[in-house]
């Protein structure tokens, strides 16, 4: 048997210039208009130019039957470093550690990584006939027309195996729509107590409506570069500490109840050189709370199945003692498709950059991502993580 080798660092590699569309919960424009929009905002801020790109990584749904390679075409881009990431809500960290490798090896100087889908009135019917073999073969038959029975399926395992109740849940949703009211381009604008939780109607039992995200139009950006050209530019940027990705992760679980976070998490702080109690804020991908609780165990917050109490602990919010996606996540800011997969890296790149405006974490040097994506009937495939820290 092969032997994985050690990680290297990403030394001398950063993020920056991190760019987010105001998100619409409905749009005439397609997804090629808003991934332009956000990569264009990216490029402004770092004071570059569209020639200034040679590397180009693209995550969408409604982008096809276009991909990265006809968005340079469209957009006017001749980069010599090029790739499309189908991994939805993983998208974030996987391009972020995929590009850092790029320009660290001096395959690409700059790399702009951008995420962006559109909202027409029938664009989530349309993405999800085709979105999977999974889908068509396991869940359409059935009578689901999308995601919710599958999450509805992982939740109800999850609060019988370990007692969790959808008050445990509404503490996540009630904390992160406070967070949204903050964030000026969130969808959701007024206050979630845990009485109107509760009384959401039923989608797919136990998930009601506000465990669901809601599907919107936007886009969301970043670039990766050299650290002497960002300080040459004289813009913020963070440090890439650690990150990891892991597809199909223990395909011996009848049911998920762990994703590949927890395969790799002693690899994963041993390259930041710290552990989790060194984590200032976290941003977990959200679409539906049961599985921020499982990446705040796999993260190693905290123990199996004891997220719930672990969360009734803590203040989630902005000012509190465990801020917890401070722009409001998916849940409340909305899900603008595969840029669902990075809205917490873009936030968090804000965060330890001390550029996160009304959202901004006191002290905030180090922020923990992770991604979660392609829902297969009983399972999400794709997970992923980075660890950001702000330059000293």
């Amino acid at each position: 048997m092969i032997k994985p080798r050690k990680r290297m660092g990403y030394d001398g590699v950063v993020v920056a210039a991190p760019a987010s569309t105001p998100y619409e919960r409905y749009s005439t424009e397609t997804a090629h208009w808003w991934i332009a929009k956000a990569l264009r905002q990216s490029i402004k801020a770092a004071g570059l130019t569209p020639r200034d790109i040679d590397g180009f990584s693209v995550a969408s749904f409604s982008l096809f039957p276009d991909t990265a390679v006809g968005l340079t075409q469209h957009l006017g881009l001749v980069p010599r470093w090029l790739d499309h990431i189908p991994q939805g809500g993983a998208s974030g960290p996987s391009a972020l550690r995929r590009a850092a490798r790029a320009v660290q090896c001096g395959d690409a100087s700059v790399v702009a990584c951008v995420a962006g889908d559109t909202n027409h009135v029938d664009s989530f019917r349309r993405m999800l006939s085709s979105f999977s073999r999974f889908a068509q073969d396991a869940s359409y038959p059935y009578g689901s027309g999308g995601p919710n029975a599958c999450f509805a399926l992982l939740t109800d395992y999850y609060m019988r195996e370990f007692g969790v109740s959808r008050e445990d849940f509404g503490r996540i949703c009630v904390t992160q729509r406070d967070n949204a009211l903050r964030n000026e381009n969130a969808v959701m604008k007024k206050p979630l107590t845990m009485d109107a939780y509760l009384a959401g109607r039923e989608i797919s039992d136990p998930i009601t409506l506000f465990d669901c995200v809601m599907p919107v139009a936007g886009a969301e950006a970043f670039l990766v570069m050299r650290e002497e050209d960002a300080v040459a530019a004289g813009i913020p940027y963070a440090h890439i500490s650690a990150t990891i990705e892991r597809h199909n992760a223990f395909p011996e679980d009848p049911i998920q109840m762990r994703g590949g976070w927890a395969m790799d998490i002693e690899e994963f702080y041993g390259m930041a050189g710290h552990g989790p109690e060194s984590v200032d804020l976290l941003q977990t991908y959200d679409d539906y709370p049961v599985i921020v609780m499982m990446q705040m165990e796999d993260l190693g917050f905290c123990a199996k199945g004891e997220a719930a109490r672990f969360i009734a602990d803590k203040d989630l919010t902005v000012s509190g003692d465990f801020p917890h996606n401070t722009s409001g996540g998916q849940l409340s800011a909305g899900q603008a498709g595969a840029a669902g997969g990075f809205i917490g890296l873009v936030e968090a790149i804000r965060q330890v950059t001390g550029t996160a405006g009304a959202t901004q974490v006191a002290n905030a040097k180090r922020a923990l991502v992770s991604g979660f994506g392609v829902i297969n009937y009983d399972r999400g495939v794709c997970t992923s993580a980075a660890l950001l820290e702000g330059a000293s």
